[in-house]
């Protein structure tokens, strides 16, 4: 059994997509890319179970529903070139979310989280359909050695590619997400992220992202779709 805890949440009564996927994809635990698809919002501090299929892992809950299911994937393109300090910065300046956010409590980008208690990741547009900021993982996310685990990786990973389909625009929310962790970032180490929207089909967005040191080292990256939605659904 497992539970998301309330701390994971995205909108303010469902976990955080790129959380719950990382979730996912740690519990399939193969090398290489997973490929993460979320069936409905993840309940908060719910007990649910994990059903394991060959190669794919679902998360139920306790009337038996797929919340999600992850399975070995693959990339379609190249990952968002490493923005330059001067894109990170501007973009962080220019974050959309300080003035106005459908979910200020999103664990990854909430304007409304402590320092601590939400990653506080906050990239802007550069051009181009782009987004950057630059980002330093507080010590209370730190695992083992000082590094993040899978689902707090892929949270990061997450949010970026959002703001590049801009939420402002459009209320979201991720459905599939497709990543790969390279290296597992580290608490106090200074980053920069970036966001690419890649394509837009009707209700989906296409978007793309990537986590990198600050001397250009690549630790992860994702493809993503996310699905515009009523807010009132997720009020």
């Amino acid at each position: 059994m497992v539970t998301i805890p309330g701390q994971f949440n995205g909108p303010d009564h469902s976990g955080n997509g790129g959380y719950v996927a990382g979730m996912l994809a740690a519990a399939q635990g193969g090398p290489g890319p997973v490929t993460s698809t979320l069936r409905l919002p993840p309940p908060l501090d719910v007990p649910l179970s994990w059903e394991h299929d060959g190669d794919t892992v679902r998360l139920l809950t306790p009337g038996g529903a797929v919340v999600g299911e992850a399975a070995p994937g693959g990339f379609a393109g190249e990952a968002p070139a490493r923005p330059t300090d001067a894109e990170a910065q501007a973009g962080l300046a220019a974050y959309p979310g300080f003035h106005h956010h459908p979910f200020d409590r999103c664990f990854t980008c909430g304007t409304a989280r402590e320092e601590g208690d939400g990653l506080r990741l906050f990239t802007g547009p550069v051009g181009d359909g782009r987004t950057a900021g630059p980002w330093t993982p507080h010590p209370a996310f730190a695992g083992p050695g000082g590094l993040l685990d899978v689902p707090t990786t892929w949270a990061a990973l997450d949010c970026p590619g959002g703001w590049a389909a801009d939420f402002t625009r459009q209320t979201m929310v991720l459905g599939r997400m497709t990543a790969e962790v390279v290296r597992a970032p580290r608490a106090d180490e200074p980053h920069v992220s970036a966001g690419e929207l890649t394509r837009h089909d009707g209700r989906k967005f296409m978007t793309s992202t990537a986590l990198y040191t600050i001397d250009g080292e690549l630790l992860g990256r994702s493809e993503q779709i996310w699905i515009e939605v009523d807010p009132a659904t997720f009020a």
